[in-house]
């Protein structure tokens, strides 16, 4: 009797991975469009007891860089992320440089986050130039005189696949991760571009699939045990 109760508390625990699980790849499916989305890739681990635990890491790899015709988009050609500040005043961390000139004139996520430190692109500006190492010039007509009016800052982590998923395609740093740190003499910034999702829409699918097979034969096992665990019940009880 012990031991059936067992198999069903094993199967329950399994089955629950396996929903959480189903609940990521929903996840990086429905993102798939999203600039910059780092996918997250489910790990299963089958314990002693023979339990099965799950833990989320990050794919960290880049997506491929795609040419737009916004002068405010960056894409991060290499590793790092972009700080951005919440209106609230919060940090957090993002690969997505579909930018614009948002309120008072300062660059700003398309979420309304702050970039970096903030950086105010004049009224009258004429033409904006995003360098390679992140330097923004403007300048205020056609024969003026380039002007740096802020740089857009990179932060790479030790560990960029233990980062936390944020609000709206930001990340989080914890322990795991490690602190940001300033990357300087990088010129990895390409403007008139964003990085595509890195998800890999036929690898999920086929995950998806093989997550479905599983699913129904833990079902159908939980279903004959617990026939089984009632049938002894009965048993005992006749």
């Amino acid at each position: 009797m012990y031991n059936m109760q067992a198999v069903i508390r094993k199967s329950i625990n399994n089955s629950t991975i396996q929903f959480e699980r189903l609940g990521y790849i929903a996840n990086n499916l429905a993102n798939t469009n999203t600039v910059a989305y780092k996918s997250n890739r489910f790990e299963q681990l089958m314990r002693e007891d023979g339990y099965v635990e799950g833990a989320i890491r990050t794919n960290a790899l880049q997506g491929s860089i795609r040419v737009s015709k916004n002068p405010y988009d960056v894409a991060i050609n290499g590793e790092g992320y972009i700080p951005v500040v919440s209106p609230d005043g919060e940090v957090q961390y993002t690969r997505d440089g579909s930018l614009k000139r948002g309120e008072g004139g300062y660059l700003m996520t398309v979420d309304d986050w702050l970039v970096g430190d903030g950086i105010k692109i004049p009224a009258n500006s004429y033409k904006i130039e995003i360098k390679p190492n992140g330097d923004v010039i403007n300048y205020d007509n056609a024969g003026s005189l380039p002007e740096k009016i802020g740089t857009i800052p990179i932060v790479q982590f030790d560990s960029p696949e233990s980062l936390d998923q944020g609000q709206h395609n930001k990340m989080v740093p914890n322990e795991e991760s490690g602190e940001p740190r300033i990357v300087k003499a990088e010129e990895n910034i390409q403007q008139y571009a964003t990085e595509v999702s890195n998800t890999d829409i036929y690898d999920e699918l086929n995950t998806l699939m093989r997550m479905n097979t599983s699913m129904i034969a833990s079902l159908n096992l939980m279903k004959i045990a617990d026939d089984m665990y009632n049938k002894a019940i009965n048993i005992r009880e006749g």
